[in-house]
């Protein structure tokens, strides 16, 4: 009995598909029977969990088991009290308190737990990202691995394709310049992307996200208003001292976000912060006013942005 739980629907899948193969290396003939809630009808899994009269193995994968009806979870929880020797089975749960009691009945009989959390931070989908690599006999620089991420947006699936590809384009040693040359256009950028190209000195980066942010359709307020957040996070973490942790809660900020602003603090003065807190203000005033041309106010803002980054 194997508990897979979370909703990470890629790692779902591999959990699953690594059992469906574990146990047809032993049984090459072994059978797999993937159900759902909705295909579960009342009486079956007694049928399907009976000894087969021709033998061999045979992989139970029931999904979605958090949306089971109260009888067929009652069935699903009795199973564990006479689990069948010849068969894998294998319950798939979201997680969550709906349908816990299943969860803990399956637990407490010694069913293996394998955990498939969403994965939803920057810099877990850059683990995720590096691991693949890995995975796959490769290495990956950390330009590169941002770089990807960047390019290709936060959905697992999608990376996993795109490191695959990767190392079937380079060879396996993956660099910013290989990155770029299968990768140019970004699929998620957003004012973010280009606030921290800007406060962290790219400029020739900085500008080429910019238009490409514009041609998808963020509007120019919101690029102005990430590029204000960035200078006042780093205002912010400039007069702070500690550890990311202790921080935290007097900033205001998650602590991954804080050791990103500390990064980007590097090369930054106070009178840099403070010119660029000025130009942010200034381009804010100019495009809300009705600037003939909000693109070229941006424009002029990221470079005045990168060039009070180096006062001193």
């Amino acid at each position: 009995m194997t508990l897979v739980v979370g909703d990470e629907e890629l790692l779902v899948e591999r959990a699953v598909g690594e059992i469906v193969q574990e146990a047809r290396r032993s049984d090459p003939d072994t059978e797999v029977v993937d159900l759902t809630p909705s295909t579960l009808e009342p009486g079956r899994l007694v049928e399907l969990t009976s000894p087969s009269l021709f033998g061999g193995g045979k992989v139970l994968v029931l999904r979605g088991a958090q949306d089971l009806g109260k009888d067929l979870a009652a069935e699903v929880g009795a199973y564990v009290k006479n689990p069948a020797d010849d068969m894998v089975f294998v319950l798939v749960h979201a997680g969550g308190v709906k349908g816990k009691a299943l969860l803990e009945a399956w637990s407490k009989a010694g069913a293996r737990k394998i955990t498939c959390p969403k994965i939803t931070k920057p810099g877990e989908r850059l683990d995720f990202l590096r691991s693949e690599i890995r995975l796959l006999g490769g290495t990956i620089s950390a330009g590169a691995a941002q770089q990807l991420l960047d390019a290709v947006g936060n959905d697992l699936r999608e990376l996993a394709a795109a490191c695959s590809q990767l190392m079937a384009d380079t060879g396996g040693k993956i660099n910013d310049a290989a990155v770029a040359r299968y990768h140019r256009g970004r699929a998620d950028v957003s004012g973010f992307t280009v606030a921290d190209l800007a406060v962290e000195g790219n400029l020739g980066e900085a500008l080429e996200q910019l238009r490409w942010a514009l041609d998808t359709g963020v509007a120019a307020v919101l690029i102005n208003s990430a590029l204000a957040q960035g200078i006042r996070g780093l205002a912010k973490v400039s007069g702070a001292r500690g550890k990311s942790f202790a921080l935290a809660k007097e900033l205001g900020m998650p602590p991954w976000k804080i050791e990103r602003l500390q990064k980007q603090l590097r090369g930054w003065s106070p009178e840099g912060i403070a010119r660029a807190l000025t130009v942010v203000a200034e381009t804010d005033g100019a495009i809300k006013g009705g600037a003939a041309d909000a693109s070229y106010a941006l424009e002029k803002a990221i470079k005045e942005i990168v060039t009070a980054r180096a006062l001193r």
